[in-house]
């Protein structure tokens, strides 16, 4: 079966032949393209642990997401063509260099042609997990084909609000959607954490002592969700289902990074971005916020969250058009689309 002859892999369905070149609303073809590949240490402790996430950040996106810092990759394109073979002497040298595990960055609307990518990947020698890092914008149909080969899930829950879903990310069906994606993710991935002792000249982390054990994942799911400025409600809402239906069964990541983006885009779909943008505050989360969301965390009282420090720090956007997207602090570039 050609899951692309009559594209119907992730909610969308838009039905287009890519192997003829045509494109959904993800904008990509057949091809599967790449634009970057690295170390990441901004990860989540339990997947970062002392050598980094081996990201591998995909073109393309089945979201619309108005403000997606990832948007050169995720919105406009940017990126090369890569094979299989390419791809798994990215995953070896991503191995080599001491990944704790190969973090597969925006694949939804590419799930086919990765599970077979990753299935070669591993007959090449790649031993470390794969991790699989998306919106959970995707079906369970999908989802099954990459059973057996990803045991570390990183998915986003944006939103249960289906308004606010529909004007940022054009996507109203997404909170249920994504909430059947995250209990199959659940369901078929339990927890497994061990503890790693300390290798020699093991990278400083603001978040860890050195020379210290430190926790790793070999399989399970951390949910993320991101506050989006003035929507408190809306992260009350999922946090309430996350206890309900994620509490001791996967990690719960809470972000307050919200960032405003300065878009370097055409006019049109600039002022298209800007009126989405409308549907929140765009700006940073404000102390106060934060406070709340704090207090919010200890009421609900989950056995496994990660929160970060507010910070006002924007020096963390990645600009991919550069062979290093990151600061040299927070990744290591091991391959670059150009």
């Amino acid at each position: 079966m050609n899951h692309y002859e009559n594209c119907m892999q992730c909610p969308k369905k838009c039905g287009v032949n890519r192997t003829q070149k045509q494109k959904g609303f993800c904008q990509e073809t057949d091809d599967l393209k790449i634009a970057f590949a690295g170390l990441h240490f901004g990860e989540e402790p339990l997947v970062t642990v002392f050598g980094g996430s081996g990201t591998i950040f995909i073109t393309g996106c089945t979201l619309r997401c108005a403000f997606c810092q990832n948007y050169q990759i995720s919105q406009n394109g940017y990126g090369s063509d890569v094979d299989s073979k390419e791809f798994t002497k990215m995953c070896l040298d991503l191995q080599n260099a001491g990944a704790e595990n190969i973090n597969i960055v925006t694949g939804s609307h590419h799930i086919p042609k990765l599970a077979e990518f990753i299935r070669a990947a591993k007959d090449a020698g790649v031993t470390i997990p794969f991790c699989w890092n998306s919106s959970a914008y995707e079906t369970i149909e999908s989802l099954e084909l990459l059973k057996g080969l990803v045991t570390i899930w990183l998915p986003d829950l944006k939103t249960l609000s289906s308004s606010l879903s529909k004007d940022l990310f054009l996507a109203p069906d997404y909170p249920q959607v994504a909430a059947n994606a995250i209990k199959w993710m659940i369901q078929n991935n339990p927890l497994k954490i061990k503890t790693v002792e300390s290798p020699k000249n093991a990278k400083s982390i603001e978040w860890a002592q050195d020379g210290e054990p430190r926790e790793k994942m070999e399989q399970g799911v951390i949910i993320r969700h991101l506050f989006l400025p003035g929507k408190f409600q809306e992260t009350a809402d999922v946090l309430q289902w996350l206890k309900e239906n994620a509490d001791t069964k996967s990690c719960i990541s809470l972000m307050n990074q919200y960032t405003p983006v300065s878009f370097d885009e055409e006019k049109t779909k600039l002022e298209r971005r800007q009126k989405a943008l409308k549907a929140i505050e765009n700006r940073l989360v404000s102390k106060e916020e934060d406070l709340d969301i704090q207090d919010l965390i200890e009421a609900y009282d989950f056995e496994y969250l990660f929160y970060q420090e507010l910070s006002n720090d924007t020096s963390w956007l990645p600009d991919f058009t550069k062979p290093q997207p990151f600061s040299n602090a927070l990744a290591t570039p091991i391959w670059h689309c150009k």
